[in-house]
Order: C-alpha cells, then structure tokens, then sequence
C-alpha cells in the first residue's frame, strides 16, 4: 500500500509539473527578502522607508517575499551632500549615492547590484532621508534590468548546484529536520525546470514520512488529552488536534478509531452526537506541490524574523 501510494505521488507530481507554474502563485516561484544591515545607521524613521521600498521592488516584479529566504535585496547609502535651504522654516537637502544588491545571504555571494542618485528635501535630516527613499523607482529602467540580472544568476545558482540541494535535503532527513528538507527542495524555481522537477520528485516521499510522523504525534497527544479529561470539553480538545492530521498518513486508522470511541463516549454523557470534521482535501485530493510549499512556507516563517545575513563585501 506505501509503494501504491508513492507511486501515486510521482505520477500526480510528474503530469503537475509541466503545468505548475500556470496553475499555482507561490510554488517555484524565485524570490528575495529585503534586508537592512544593523550597521547602516539610517536615521530614526529612514529604516522602515527603505525596507518598504525594498519590499516595493521585489513586489513590482513578482518576487515579494516574507520569513526565511536565502536570496535577499538590500542597499548601502552614502550622503554625499547636504546643504540647509534659508527658508522658514529652514529646510535640509540631502544627495544621496544609493546602491542596491541582490545575492546570497547565506552564503555572502553578490550577485547583482545597481547605483543611483537621489535627492530629497525636508524639515530636518530625517525627513530628507526620507523623501530622498522615497524617490527610488522601482519601475525605473535600470533597476528591472538590476533585478533581471540577479534573477538570471539565481537561475544559475539552481541549475549548477542541483546535485548539492539534493544531497543537503538528504542531510536534513538523516537528521530528522524534514520541514527543513522540504523547504529547501520546495525553494527551487520551476524557471530552472530540471531541478524544480527533481526537487518536486525527491519532495514527495519526504512529505509522506512528515505526515506519517505528525500523525503519531498527534495521535498520542490527542490520546493523552482525552484520557486527562473525558468531557465534551476534553473531546472538542482532542478533536482539534485530530482534525490536523493527514487522511493519507499511515495511521489515520487509528485516528478514526479514537474518534469514533470519543464520540460513543460524548453520545453517553451528552446524549448527543459528536462529529468532528476531518480535513479530508490534504493529500491527493489538493494541490500536491501547494501541501508541500505550505510546509516549506510554514518552516520558512517559524525562523527569526531578525535574520543576520553575510554581506561583508559587498561595498
């Protein structure tokens, strides 16, 4: 039945494929996290200008991101003048020498980079800086042909070390870090096509022993629930941890078991019915690659949101 089921996996994966990127938003998709270095030493207010910015390029050009990511955008800014306008009020005018980049964050390889200048006006230095941010284009010519670049390079980056993700995945399953894995396989764009499918073949299976293991955890943990407090309460607690567990894991039996001996017990002391829903649309009844970015995504976003990067070198 394992085998069966597997088997069922690569087909549905291998006839998805060549339709993936048509049918689904986020899976295979290429994308970067803005980060802002602790050392810019932005004035107060600036930073969140920058970051949304930032954020405002990637989004422009369908590679916003959130959580976790490897591949990142960030920028260097360096005042190259700054004259006080004799006005009332007095007003500050900045020249800012504005550089982004794109690379590997993990890594601390560049990958692309674009320099501009910028100019902005305001009341004090801070709101200088700020107007000047705010005059980044993120459709300006140059900047899609910054972001075209590093694209190309991540492309690049899947299609020469295909080999070293597969084997790194492996690694995390060795060591039992599968949503890990799976994030690591599900990150592979489906623009670099022969290793997205890879990723997506090698995927399956660890989804499946992911599933498999959630679903004896779960089972004990909504076990030991509804041993501690046989009342509705208790039924409608174990209830939701069992409405979380996988139909297509292995002991999803025993799951309907628990659940069927619960509700025997709620019919007794209640004297009604207790149902509890099932999520019966996880497994081959969904989007297989969706359920596996979902946990890749879910993985991503448990990480610290205060992620240091390696960019030494970078300028």
């Amino acid at each position: 039945m394992k085998n069966l089921f597997n088997k069922i996996l690569i087909i549905a994966i291998v006839a998805f494929c060549g339709v993936a990127k048509a049918q689904s938003d986020d899976a295979g998709r290429i994308s970067l996290t803005a980060f802002i270095a602790e050392n810019e030493n932005l004035p107060q207010g600036a930073t969140a200008v920058l970051s949304n910015k930032l954020n405002q390029i990637t989004n422009v050009n369908g590679m916003g991101s959130t959580g976790f990511n490897r591949f990142i955008i960030t920028a260097n800014l360096i005042t190259s003048t700054k004259d006080i306008i004799a006005s009332a009020p007095p007003m500050t005018a900045l020249t800012l020498d504005v550089t982004l980049y794109i690379g590997d964050g993990i890594e601390g390889r560049k990958f692309s980079s674009h320099s501009m200048t910028v100019k902005g006006v305001g009341i004090n230095e801070n709101k200088a800086y700020m107007d000047a941010i705010k005059n980044i284009k993120p459709n300006d010519a140059k900047v899609q042909s910054f972001i075209t670049e590093g694209k190309n390079k991540i492309i690049e980056y899947y299609n020469t070390r295909c080999n070293f993700i597969m084997k790194e995945a492996q690694n995390l399953e060795a060591q039992n870090r599968l949503e890990e894995a799976i994030m690591i396989l599900t990150s592979v764009p489906d623009a670099s096509l022969d290793c997205y499918n890879k990723s997506m073949a090698a995927v399956a299976p660890l989804y499946k022993k992911l599933i498999d293991r959630n679903c004896k955890l779960r089972l004990v943990e909504a076990t030991n629930v509804w041993n501690t407090t046989q009342t509705l309460e208790g039924a409608n607690a174990a209830g939701e941890i069992l409405s979380s567990i996988d139909p297509q894991s292995s002991c999803f039996s025993q799951v309907q078991a628990l659940s069927e001996k619960i509700g025997r017990r709620v019919l007794e002391l209640d004297k009604r019915e207790w149902n509890y829903k099932f999520e019966s649309e996880i497994g081959l009844q969904k989007d297989l690659i969706k359920a596996y970015r979902d946990v890749g995504v879910a993985y991503g976003n448990g990480q610290p949101q205060s992620m240091t990067y390696n960019i030494i070198g970078w300028w």
